[in-house]
């Protein structure tokens, strides 16, 4: 089964909201009150305060403060107080995760061409329930069809591999079904819209792939693997470029070896000439639930922590927020 990426009061947000969240939510939202108050804010004791939060943390956070001070909202406060790379992530921190998602794509779609990296790192890869979750509440926030918007955004491959992502249409693992059998078709199903045809046939192999269920992939992978000789994730390197190949292999990664992907893309953030600022902003706050899984698959892969990869790549509040809400999932020392 595909992993979940938002804690489970998310997907019971259907509670009502004064379920009561405890005495220290309500300090918390008195203490970033008050450190916001009069001339300058005390940013030190918001990140201190925002920083120390799980997920779970960060959605009552988000109620409690709109519940407490007539209606407005925590990411609109830090977006007022904060600036630059710091007040892009305390907005995000601001809000529950699925919101944030959302302001995440609104972000990654500013401006001349969408950050595809950012886009494809959430919408690829979910499980059927959260892809519902995220695209209810993109339309209730912007009341814009999360399908439409990324349409107009992406183009050619890229909006084909999108489009059969937010479907939401993985199958459930049947071992009755999801037969040695019938991955053998599957494979070659997938060989012959890509290796064995002049011109790839993505539409076909990106609707197969978002419809199996990681336990059913692995089986695909392998028997593809001993029969042409290469695994299903280098066949998409053969096939595709550009975008839609680093978004095909992130599928398929966050099927197959989920945690590993994450710490990939982590690293892929801070590689080359300058860090992609936004993106990792965004797998820092967005992969804070899993980081328990994530950071032994950093270390194991890189020889680093993600905490010194961030020490490295930014400086000033900016990376203390990041320290922050990294350590809150995974202490240093």
């Amino acid at each position: 089964m595909t992993i979940d990426l938002y804690p489970s009061i998310v997907h019971e947000s259907d509670l009502s909201p004064d379920v009561g969240y405890g005495h220290d939510i309500d300090e918390d939202v008195e203490e970033i009150v008050t450190a916001c108050k009069g001339w300058g804010s005390n940013t030190k004791k918001v990140i201190e305060t925002l920083g120390s939060h799980t997920a779970e943390g960060r959605f009552k956070l988000s109620a409690r403060y709109k519940e407490l001070n007539e209606g407005k909202t925590l990411d609109l406060l830090m977006k007022k107080e904060m600036s630059g790379n710091f007040g892009t992530a305390m907005e995000l921190l601001g809000l529950p995760p699925h919101e944030a998602e959302c302001a995440m794509i609104k972000m990654a779609c500013k401006g001349i061409g969408a950050s595809a990296n950012v886009i494809f790192s959430i919408i690829c890869g979910r499980t059927n329930k959260e892809m519902e979750i995220l695209k209810k509440t993109y339309f209730r926030l912007y009341t814009k069809d999360l399908g439409k918007l990324l349409a107009s955004e992406l183009h050619g491959q890229n909006e084909r591999l999108t489009f059969n992502c937010l479907q939401a249409a993985e199958e459930d693992f049947d071992p009755q079904f999801h037969t040695e059998e019938k991955a053998r078709d599957d494979a070659q199903e997938i060989h012959e819209k890509g290796q064995g045809r002049w011109g790839t046939d993505e539409k076909g192999i990106f609707k197969l792939i978002c419809a199996s269920p990681p336990e059913y992939l692995k089986i695909v992978n392998r028997v593809y693997a001993e029969k042409y000789g290469y695994a299903l994730w280098k066949a998409m390197e053969k096939e595709l470029g550009g975008n839609v190949k680093e978004a095909s292999l992130f599928l398929i990664g966050m099927k197959l070896t989920p945690f590993e992907e994450i710490a990939k893309l982590i690293k892929s953030a801070c590689a080359g000439f300058g860090t992609d600022e936004l993106l990792l902003t965004c797998c820092v706050i967005r992969y804070q639930h899993v980081m328990n899984f994530v950071q032994p698959a950093h270390i194991e892969l890189f020889g680093k922590t993600v905490q010194d990869r961030i020490r490295k790549e930014t400086g000033g509040k900016y990376r203390e927020i990041l320290l922050a809400v990294t350590n809150t999932a995974w202490p240093e020392g």
